[in-house]
């Protein structure tokens, strides 16, 4: 058994073992290729979830295999490694939270074959405090991607006519997702009834391409759209992370402009990418998604606007 590979990434030493495995077999796709990935895109990637809880999704065998979900940080993580002590559940339940603050964490996530990685839409260190809203649009066969891009384009109308900016990104999946940033002080109690209100609002004009309600049932053939997401309890696919499908996609931050096109040319391949091409647009687009982490905006009260 090989003792695998010593590496320093910024003078963070880890060892990095069965490089060569696949992880993604319908391209191939190792987990040096993997790690790799992780560590170019950081640069953006981190000022996204750097100090928030993180939860992983685990694949030892590749996406074929078998995967777990894991909120605790791995117990034999480097000493480098900070965690977020978080209050889930119970009343003296405590999750210690991975935090991603920097490169070399993401590549040892990587290597333990951490492909997905879900982040909270809270700081770490105030979990009550969500810094921003998101709308999770998930289709329901047959509807597909290029109908959640013309339903995004409906929200956008909501959201702006309520005075909100938003940002779409492809899951990486089959679904797209809107976020609002906030960055000033609001609750989940807040955050949570404002998306609701909104997804409402889209079905009643909408009925028969979307959903604001939970049941599976209800869901096919239109859009559902998923405002319970904006809870304390749960992470969404950060931005820029890979997705357990069948080839190495990644959640990538879109411009309206191509979220217009996908649904104009109902070609959904003009907004799902894989991580070669995410790699692509960040060193030619630079990170469409800064806005995010950084636009300072408060929930309107009363009607939407």
């Amino acid at each position: 058994m090989s003792a695998g590979t010593v590496v320093s990434i910024e003078n963070r030493e880890l060892t990095l073992t069965n490089l060569d495995k696949v992880l993604y077999p319908a391209d191939g796709f190792t987990k040096a290729q993997v790690i790799d990935y992780y560590a170019r895109i950081a640069p953006v990637m981190l000022p996204h979830i750097a100090g928030r809880a993180m939860t992983l999704r685990r694949f030892p065998n590749g996406v074929g295999g078998n995967s777990f979900f894991e909120k605790n940080c791995p117990s034999h993580r480097p000493p480098w490694v900070p965690v977020a002590p978080v209050h889930s559940g119970g009343k003296d339940e405590v999750v210690d939270y991975c935090l991603v603050n920097e490169t070399a964490t993401l590549a040892w996530l990587a290597n333990l074959a951490a492909l997905e990685l879900h982040a909270s839409l809270a700081m770490g260190a105030d979990p009550e405090t969500p810094t921003e809203v998101v709308f999770d649009l998930d289709p329901g066969a047959p509807a597909a991607f290029v109908q959640c891009c013309e339903i995004a384009l409906v929200l956008r109308e909501v959201l702006e006519a309520a005075g909100l900016q938003a940002w779409p990104k492809s899951s990486g999946s089959k679904g797209l997702q809107v976020y609002v940033p906030l960055n000033t002080p609001h609750d989940y109690t807040q955050t949570s009834a404002f998306a609701h209100k909104v997804a409402q609002e889209i079905e009643e004009r909408m009925p028969k391409r979307v959903t604001s309600n939970m049941r599976k049932d209800l869901r096919t053939g239109k859009i559902f759209i998923d405002w319970s997401q904006n809870s304390r309890h749960k992470t969404t696919a950060a931005v820029y992370s890979l997705r357990a499908v069948q080839r190495p996609m990644a959640s990538a931050p879109l411009t309206w402009d191509e979220v217009a096109a996908v649904a104009a040319k109902r070609d959904a391949s003009l907004g799902m990418f894989d991580s070669s091409q995410v790699l692509a647009r960040v060193e030619k687009l630079g990170d469409l998604f800064a806005p995010v982490a950084t636009t300072r905006q408060e929930l309107p009260g009363g009607n939407l606007g």
